[in-house]
């Protein structure tokens, strides 16, 4: 008998309701609260340099982050979002990628690009919108981008890069199919991770990138922060389902929910969800349950929706100080030498910070310059508008007048 609805035909002769909370997910957990190995845990295999490179980059964002959270208060960037409290969740998982894995991210995901090499002055350069910045000064700060990195540049719609991953990781696993069976006829090399909160799985794009991973079976891993608050909305109020992860058991995905707070049980679970990829060609989403500690922007003021002593409790299950304590405890990690780098980072980071923001702006034409492979009349057109336009007010353009050429 043909199955044409394409469901479990479970017959039952009692009318009864399924609860939204009937599938019961676990949160998968190595490092408790404390820093130390859970009971009946077991560690996954990572060896020193590994863990020792996600502390580092860890260390350096909270550091970066608090720096230039500073630099925006003192109106020398525009706008800045911190990474603070969910440290481990986006390190940790894009140390368990392939370094030409394509990352796809939201904006709260400055730690991944880290990871891959992505250097100070490289993050200084895009915040002050200087003629170093990869983007040329068009995009807002934290919108990054690195096609040397595999690093997709941020777009600051919701949502928009999950329909996006989908088909990129389609496109990853199509040379890998069989023309005669449509099968795979060799393991997947390559696939892509999408990063996104969970106020943007509340978006469309999230449900139609969903579906389309599933039914089309393209190697992709959905990473879900669910942070708690999207702006200013708390999670109760955005949804009534168990959280994302429900969704990825829908969509019939194969799911995983992790502790976003313990570096450890990111690391496997993001390493388990790519082996499973790469050998299937097929989707995985992972909830990442971790707590947005800062606030969602600099133009957020959190004390509006939520309480310090709701912050207060969950400051105390740090994500970075709770790998650090199992980092030592391993004798990797000597606590005063780690003091002193802390300290050489921040004088890094205020002496880069002192660096970029007395580069020159880009040049004006570098607006259009590859935009198209050739600037197309209208684009054209519109520059010359631009050009007379700054070049009757100078006076309400100073810093771009005089470089027009």
């Amino acid at each position: 008998m043909t199955n044409p609805n394409n469901v479990s035909l479970n017959i039952s002769h009692e009318l009864a309701f399924i609860d939204s909370h009937a599938l019961n997910i676990p949160t998968y957990r190595v490092l408790n609260e404390q820093g130390t190995v859970s009971e009946g845990a077991t560690v996954p295999e990572i060896d020193q340099d590994t863990a020792l490179k996600i502390y580092d980059t860890m260390r350096f964002i909270r550091a970066l982050d608090e720096r230039m959270q500073a630099a925006q208060r003192q109106g020398r960037v525009s706008f800045y979002m911190q990474c603070l409290g969910e440290e481990a969740a986006v390190t940790a998982s894009a140390a368990a990628l392939d370094d030409n894995d394509m990352i796809m991210a939201q904006y709260r995901e400055q730690a991944a690009l880290r990871y891959r090499g992505f250097t100070l002055e490289q993050f200084m350069n895009q915040m002050f919108s200087n003629e170093k910045d990869l983007g040329k000064g068009r995009q807002m700060p934290i919108h990054y981008g690195s096609n040397e990195l595999n690093y997709m540049t941020i777009s600051s719609p919701l949502g928009t890069q999950i329909p996006q991953a989908s088909g990129y990781a389609y496109g990853q696993k199509i040379k890998h199919i069989n023309k005669q069976s449509g099968e795979l006829d060799s393991e997947i090399d390559n696939i892509t991770i999408c990063y996104f909160g969970e106020g943007a799985a509340s978006e469309g794009d999230f449900h139609a990138g969903l579906n389309m991973a599933a039914v089309h079976k393209a190697p992709v891993i959905f990473f879900a922060r669910n942070n708690g608050y999207a702006i200013s909305t708390p999670a109760e109020e955005q949804f009534a389902g168990d959280g994302i992860a429900s969704r990825g058991v829908g969509y019939g995905i194969k799911t995983i929910r992790v502790d976003g707070g313990d570096a450890l049980a990111v690391y496997a679970a993001t390493k388990t969800a790519r082996e499973h990829a790469t050998k299937t060609g097929e989707p995985v989403l992972i909830e990442s349950l971790a707590y947005r500690l800062g606030a969602h922007s600099t133009s957020d003021d959190p004390s509006g929706y939520r309480s310090k002593d709701e912050e207060a409790s969950y400051r105390e299950n740090c994500p970075v100080a709770r790998f650090r304590t199992w980092l030592v405890a391993q004798g990797w990690l000597d606590e005063q030498e780690d003091e002193k780098v802390k300290e050489q980072v921040r004088e890094q980071i205020l002496d880069a910070l002192k660096v970029a923001e007395k580069v020159a702006k880009p040049p004006l034409e570098d607006l259009i310059s590859d935009v198209y492979d050739t600037p197309i009349p209208s684009l054209q057109a519109q520059y010359e508008q631009l050009k007379s336009h700054i070049k009757k007010y100078p006076d309400a353009y100073p810093i771009t007048a005089g470089r027009i050429k």
